[in-house]
């Protein structure tokens, strides 16, 4: 009988290192600690650790240099353990065509083949995070590329520091369809925006293929973007821990033979 080991899987991003227990298809709520808060990163690593059974491992995917870095120092410090990196340890979690496929954010793969692993057919993942990225799988389980844009708070602060006059404002949704003052319509510019690049990418992908793909969403902005999903004709899901899941996927995939 196989034995699953248990999982701390971190991923290591632009403005958060998240983790979380996995064990097999169980994912323990993700914790969180904001990049330039690092200071606790230990601490809360240890605790979590603490609790975990025996026949554990720890692992990471990253897109954050100096940030992974410090997880690697708050792990040696707190735990006395080796982070097992994707991409320098461990293999990538899925197969690409890309011609330089180590370049490409391991975050990005680590979601595509989490989605890939659950649904076994072609499906676009859209983050809605600092960036936003939305990639496509085919149907045989190959990473095939996709695009990234600007994240809603990203936007935001450009508008408001590339102009004299536009304010800073908080993504959120916006009160209608037509923008009646200046903060409405940088919220529907970003917000509509947002989900009308989904959309024309889907399409795109959709043409591409040959038939409509599965879209899967996550990210600190899914829920906004994607706010009304069981009533979408485009979205089948919003899944908060999908690259955690990727992550931990990315370690079980090597215990295969």
């Amino acid at each position: 009988m196989t034995v699953i080991p248990h999982i701390l899987a971190c991923d290591v991003g632009n403005s958060a290192v998240h983790f979380a227990h996995v064990h097999g298809e169980k994912v323990a709520p993700e914790q969180s600690t904001r990049i330039g808060e690092l200071n606790g990163l230990g601490a809360a690593l240890a605790e979590l650790w603490r609790q975990m059974p025996q026949g554990k491992k720890l692992v990471a995917a990253s897109v954050n240099p100096p940030a992974l870095k410090a997880l690697e120092a708050a792990a040696a410090d707190a735990l006395n353990e080796k982070v097992l990196v994707i991409g320098r340890d461990l293999p990538l979690p899925i197969q690409t065509n890309l011609p330089n496929p180590e370049l490409i954010g391991v975050d990005r793969l680590c979601c595509a083949a989490a989605a890939y692993d659950r649904l076994g057919t072609a499906c676009v993942v859209a983050d809605f995070g600092t960036a936003i990225t939305i990639d496509c799988v085919s149907d045989d389980g190959v990473f095939l590329g996709g695009a990234i844009l600007p994240g809603l708070s990203m936007s935001a602060k450009g508008l408001h520091g590339g102009t004299a006059q536009l304010p800073l404002v908080e993504p959120a949704e916006p009160t209608g369809v037509f923008g009646t003052d200046t903060e409405q319509a940088i919220l529907s510019g970003l917000v509509q925006g947002a989900r009308g690049a989904l959309r024309e990418l889907v399409e795109a992908y959709a043409t591409e293929l040959g038939h409509w793909p599965i879209v899967i969403v996550t990210g600190g902005n899914a829920g906004l973007i994607c706010n009304h999903v069981g009533e979408s004709d485009l979205v089948q899901a919003v899944v908060d821990d999908l690259a955690i899941r990727g992550v931990a996927a990315a370690y079980y995939r090597t215990l295969v033979k």
